[in-house]
């Protein structure tokens, strides 16, 4: 099998170690943010916090890599390995696939045919997991056209659904009004909060739990009912987890997954959640894809 490298873009969540292990190579975007200068905090999630408190009613900017950037990026990695796979944020939600593909028709026609891009229809920790799992599928040492087969075919077979903590800093962001702000959080005082998740490659409501005051407890209610023939069945699932700054319920979740299903749920890695997307959904955010491995 020639060497192949595994790419993922700026809106995949990852942790180095995560990284290191696996070889994949994650593309680095800045991001703008004036004020941030201006807000205290350990990092990006504690300053979206203060800007809050102060009325700053700002976000970070974050935005797809540009044509350069996947040039530098492509070239680089052929340098060293014969063929890269290129896995990106669902195309229905941004533009970096198709940017991909627009890079890809800038290079000459032999390293064209070296470079496979693949829309996971998917965001965050799943990319990542997608990933992971592209690199195992090539240790196999199949062929460059069945490894990509492959991997597209855990494409379905991958979820990501999180839960939100506070609506005010999607409201501040200008992505919810501010009367299903108002709405939402009413709805959390009385424990009901909507699960999002992505479903064809965008972002949609996927249930709304009831007594959910306890975000971990409900994504892992989630997995379950979601997955109940294929649990009892003996199927087995691949996890990551991201969260916006609340470490606490990302190690709750992973302790709910290994204590009830510790011979069918691997959890592969937590991070924290890429401020890519973690500028749209806000501080506090706990964020969950599964993958099923058989």
């Amino acid at each position: 099998m020639e060497k192949v490298a595994v790419m993922v873009c700026n809106f995949a969540s990852f942790d180095e170690d995560t990284i290191k292990k696996y070889g994949i190579i994650p593309i680095a975007s800045n991001l703008l943010w004036e004020e941030e200068s201006l807000l205290s905090g350990n990092n990006i999630f504690e300053k979206m916090r203060d800007a809050l408190k102060k009325g700053i009613k700002t976000t970070p900017k974050t935005s797809q890599p540009s044509l350069g950037t996947f040039k530098k990026y492509f070239e680089e990695a052929l340098l060293n390995n014969d063929e890269l796979i290129c896995i990106t944020i669902s195309s229905k939600i941004s533009g970096t696939y198709n940017a991909a593909l627009q890079t890809k028709k800038l290079l000459s026609s032999d390293k064209q045919e070296k470079i496979h891009i693949i829309d996971s229809q998917s965001i965050d920790t799943a990319e990542t997991l997608l990933a992971v799992k592209a690199v195992e599928i090539i240790k196999e040492g199949d062929n460059i056209e069945e490894v990509v087969k492959k991997i597209e075919s855990y494409i379905p077979k991958t979820y990501f659904y999180g839960m939100t903590e506070n609506p005010d800093q999607m409201e501040a962001g200008g992505r919810i009004s501010h009367v299903l702000a108002v709405i939402l959080k009413q709805m959390q005082k009385l424990g009901m909060r909507p699960i999002l998740h992505m479903a064809e490659g965008v972002v949609s409501a996927a249930n709304l739990k009831m007594n959910a005051k306890d975000i971990s407890e409900a994504l892992f209610n989630q997995f379950e009912d979601l997955n109940k023939e294929s649990l009892k069945e003996g199927k087995k699932y691949r996890v990551a987890i991201s969260h916006a700054d609340n470490i606490e319920g990302a190690l709750k979740l992973k302790t709910l997954f290994e204590n009830k299903y510790k011979e069918q749920v691997r959890v592969d890695f937590i991070s924290m959640t890429g401020i890519f997307i973690g500028a749209h959904v806000g501080p506090g955010t706990l964020m969950c894809a599964t993958l099923l491995d058989s």
